[in-house]
């Protein structure tokens, strides 16, 4: 039985939630604060934590930048009455999986929290290429991780995923959609910056001095796609031209004839 860590300070809000997941075939613990919920998620290690935002003490984004600095790989999903889309973007940029914006559906809830159990377990992903191995690049499925260089990227298990189904498909250029449902498991929200935040994150980690390739290249208006492309070589800098001084030559003094009056 999978297995959800719900961080909720309201209880009222707490007790539907956890009702809701109980009756999906979810084991819940509740607790309602940062502090035990980032303890819960360290020496647990549930399937999925859902987190309310604005907790007291620890809120939701200092537990998520702390889970993720820790390198704790459980699936967070954010819950917020906090619907702008800074909010949403700037919390999945410092390492939630998904954002869900109060109020919302339950079914919508239990929904979100399955495809991150079956993301966590390896569900969408095939294993049609255990390691995959591009121009300095190492990405292992089993391991669930990647190399660049021989130097381990740390990437978050969403990033990770994206990833590596951008590179089974090498070459082609995906959709966002395509990747919201391959990745996240989820259908696409109108004006969802979900892909494009994630993207952004991997390739901060793949921009590294030793990289000698782009891998993650942006088909405006259409997706992405994963190729190793040579980056471009930095021009020379331009050796000053040496200029010899010129030798001074006498000056040539023509004699002056001084005529006696």
């Amino acid at each position: 039985m999978p297995a959800v860590l719900l961080i909720e300070d309201d209880p009222v809000i707490a007790r539907v939630m956890a009702t809701h997941l109980r009756h999906a075939g979810f084991a819940v613990e509740w607790v309602d604060d940062g502090e035990r919920g980032l303890a819960k998620l360290r020496y647990e290690r549930p399937d999925v934590a859902v987190v309310d935002l604005m907790l007291p003490g620890l809120d939701g984004w200092a537990l998520t930048e702390t889970a993720r600095r820790e390198r704790i790989g459980t699936p967070i999903i954010v819950v917020s009455a906090r619907a702008s889309e800074h909010d949403k973007v700037h919390t999945l940029g410092i390492g939630a999986d998904d954002y869900l914006a109060k109020p919302f559906g339950m079914r919508e809830l239990v929904a979100r929290v399955q495809a991150a159990v079956r993301r966590s377990r390896g569900g969408l992903v095939d294993d049609r290429e255990g390691v995959i191995e591009v121009e300095g690049m190492r990405i292992d499925a089993d391991q669930r991780r990647a190399f660049l260089e021989n130097e381990d990227l740390c990437l978050t298990p969403t990033e990770f995923r994206l990833l590596l189904v951008l590179a089974r498909d090498r070459g082609r250029v995906m959709t966002r959609d395509e990747l919201q449902q391959r990745v996240w498991g989820t259908r696409p929200r109108h004006r969802d910056r979900t892909v494009d935040v994630c993207i952004r994150k991997v390739r901060e980690k793949l921009d590294q001095p030793s990289a000698r390739f782009a891998y993650i290249h942006t088909q405006y208006g259409v997706g992405y796609r994963f190729a190793a492309e040579p980056l471009a070589a930095e021009p020379l800098a331009a050796e000053p031209l040496a200029v010899e001084p010129l030798a001074a030559e006498p000056l040539a003094v023509e004699p002056v004839t001084v005529v006696q009056p």
